[in-house]
């Protein structure tokens, strides 16, 4: 009786050790499943942390490349073709990082991708604004060239004006100008003899007597000469075969035209006109033209 009393207690307690051992086990079940459900949540928030952060990161990059291309900045076709690819390299990463959940793999590469992104959004930002740099000197010294250009051609208009000025103030001074001048009235007679008269009825031509003033810088040479004979009614004698010259700006048309030879020396010179029609009464008015100008005028009368 004594021995079956003495192992009843000690199968109880087997029992209660037993028990013991299987809440302990329960426990630490429960624990490692607690804390592998904390980690696993902790991995997902920091995920979607990560995530955020990785799309506010696109949002500035593309941000950045916005700005930069508003300065409307004229680009190469490589330049174009870069900015064209960062911002489909964007729109991919938008697409992968707007997926539910991402593994530990996708989120490490969608990082490493943002990464070579800022790269080269940063690269490219600095080539445009180099872009710029270059295009402002361009301008400069387009700007510069223009100035320049304007300021030759009227360095060159003012030249040439100066020149033109110069080469009037030549010629003016080339110009042959009478020194003194006579004209007189003649008649003819029949043996040929010709004879100085003052009366209109029998002259038939005029001969102009002058001298040429002293010009050092007259061309010693032929010269032209031009004779306007104005009649008393104030009416240009003309013939059938003259024509118009130039002087003193003016294109006008000559009574006759001869040339002299001009060598500074002082000789006198004659020009003989035959009045092809009647003289008349009154004081007729003789102009001498040479060289584009004005050499001199006389005046005879006749009663």
């Amino acid at each position: 009786m004594e021995n079956q009393s003495t192992q009843t207690p000690k199968k109880n307690s087997n029992v209660i050790y037993f028990l013991i051992v299987v809440v302990l086990a329960l426990l630490v079940t429960d624990v490692y499943l607690y804390m592998q459900k904390n980690k696993s949540d902790s991995r997902v928030v920091v995920q979607n942390d990560e995530k955020t952060r990785l799309q506010t990161e696109l949002d500035s990059l593309e941000a950045q490349i916005e700005q930069v291309n508003a300065g409307k900045t004229k680009m190469t076709t490589e330049m174009q073709a870069a900015n064209d690819s960062l911002r489909s390299k964007i729109k991919v990463l938008r697409s992968e990082l707007a997926k539910g959940k991402l593994t530990q793999a996708e989120l490490a590469k969608a990082q490493e991708d943002v990464k070579q992104l800022r790269y080269f959004v940063t690269k490219y930002t600095a080539d445009i604004e180099e872009l710029k740099k270059q295009n402002t000197t361009l301008a400069t010294e387009r700007d510069t060239l223009k100035t320049n250009l304007a300021s030759a051609t009227q360095k060159n208009t003012d030249l040439t004006s100066k020149n033109e000025e110069l080469n009037t103030k030549v010629k003016i001074a080339q110009a042959l100008k009478v020194g003194a001048i006579s004209i007189t009235a003649y008649k003819v007679k029949s043996s040929g003899k010709e004879v100085d008269v003052n009366r209109a009825s029998p002259a038939k031509k005029i001969k102009i007597n002058f001298t040429i003033a002293s010009n050092p810088v007259a061309e010693k040479s032929s010269h032209d000469v031009y004779i306007r004979i104005i009649d008393p009614t104030g009416n240009l004698i003309t013939m059938p075969d003259t024509g118009t010259f130039t002087a003193d700006g003016q294109d006008l048309q000559y009574t006759y035209r001869t040339s002299i030879d001009y060598k500074d020396d002082g000789a006198p010179f004659m020009i003989d006109w035959v009045n092809p029609n009647s003289f008349q009464k009154g004081t007729y008015t003789v102009f001498l033209y040479s060289d584009n100008s004005t050499m001199g005028k006389g005046s005879f009368t006749l009663k």
